[in-house]
């Protein structure tokens, strides 16, 4: 079995790479990163470490690796692949839509046979979103004939994977816990199921599950723990006011999950302790640069943030903690990341009310905005007294 996957980087090998190729298949990555490529070119196998007491390690082979630029070998492994996935980003998404498209289109050619594409990625209907990429570079003929031969199931992915130190370029530190969850309904009859992924017959609850929980978190725990100076989330961890910002938000999502869904109370409360103690887990240096960045995707209306607050008001739970998070994202000026410098311009330019609006998407007479106003004034002028 073929696999090409999209993204060689941490996630792409450390967790879709390991799963496929412990399913078995011989996996392909595409990725821009010429060094990256080469060296999955001459070694064809990489280690992950589990990042435990007892570090246990896994060799990860059959693999090679094509440069993202080449379109028409990266077209030629997709036309050839049992099943494609991505670990991008969801904004690259549009980046590789052409030469799957093109990949599609060869594979129609050729032989018609089914193919699965999952958009592995922080996001609501990665795949959906992935499939209309790739049909925007498809005649309206092409797409119908796609629409018989390729799968796109929506899926929902966690693995915490931090910043790598390791001389060994294609080494991998991952924490043991994982979930892939993917759309049941979208796959085509007799698709051979990758073991450790589990199918759903409904995804939408597995996805904001994960991204209103894991992700409203880890973001949350970021921004104020960058506030108060800290460097890893680890360290954040340690404190107990920040932990009671975490957990607040994590109490407003979980809230929001429950009535929306109706999962079990008790059940979420474990599931939301299992990810505060993933959080802390000593043997990962995650930096809080690293998950607060990218502000603006995480601070737009349907993210980790503002939906979920938004879904909470319109159910009548309040949400301070959200707002507060809010706010401490409009504080993260982190120099080196261009969305938080891009907001830090707009609030400069424009004030904190017009930020806000452009950047959640919250109109001025929304009390949520006020509310992300007021926590701003408060975290600011906190953040003063502290320097």
């Amino acid at each position: 079995m073929k696999a090409v996957h999209f993204g060689g980087g941490n996630i792409g090998r450390g967790f879709i790479g390991l799963l496929l190729s412990q399913a078995g298949y011989q996996v392909t990555f595409v990725d821009v990163d010429q060094e990256l490529v080469r060296q999955l070119q001459e070694r064809r196998q990489y280690s992950v470490v589990y990042a435990g007491d007892e570090q246990q390690s896994f060799t990860v082979d059959h693999v090679t690796a094509i440069i993202g630029s080449d379109q028409a070998q990266v077209a030629e492994a997709v036309a050839e692949a049992d099943l494609v996935t991505t670990a991008v980003g969801v904004n690259v998404l549009k980046h590789i839509a052409g030469s799957i498209a093109s990949g599609i289109v060869r594979r129609l050619e050729k032989s018609g046979s089914p193919l699965v594409l999952i958009a592995c990625e922080n996001a609501i209907g990665g795949s959906t979103q992935l499939q209309s990429l790739v049909y925007g570079h498809l005649t309206e003929q092409q797409q119908a004939e796609a629409s018989r031969m390729a799968f796109f199931p929506d899926a929902a992915v966690d693995r915490i994977v931090p910043l790598q130190q390791h001389e060994d370029r294609l080494k991998v530190l991952v924490e043991p816990y994982y979930e892939w969850v993917v759309d049941r309904s979208s796959l085509p009859p007799g698709h051979k199921e990758i073991p450790g992924v589990h199918y759903a017959d409904q995804l939408q609850p597995y996805i904001e599950r994960k991204l209103f929980t894991v992700n409203t978190g880890h973001c949350c725990a970021a921004y104020h723990g960058y506030l108060q100076g800290f460097d890893t989330i680890q360290e954040v961890m340690k404190q107990p006011t920040i932990v009671a910002q975490v957990e607040g938000a994590m109490q407003e999502t979980g809230s929001a999950l429950i009535a929306q869904y109706g999962f079990d109370a008790n059940e979420h409360k474990r599931y939301t302790q299992t990810i505060l103690e993933r959080f802390r887990n000593p043997h990962l240096t995650d930096e809080v640069v690293r998950v607060g960045r990218s502000p603006i995707r995480k601070l737009s209306p349907n993210d980790r943030l503002v939906r979920p607050a938004l879904v909470a008001y319109e159910l009548g739970i309040e949400t301070p903690y959200l707002t507060k998070a809010m706010a401490a994202a409009l504080l993260f000026d982190y120099q080196d990341d261009p969305e938080a410098a891009q907001i830090q311009q707009t609030i400069s330019r424009d004030g904190i009310s017009s930020a806000v609006t452009a950047f959640t998407g919250l109109e001025e007479n929304h009390p949520l905005h006020a509310a992300v106003r007021e926590a701003y004034a408060t975290l600011k002028t906190e953040r003063s007294d502290r320097v």
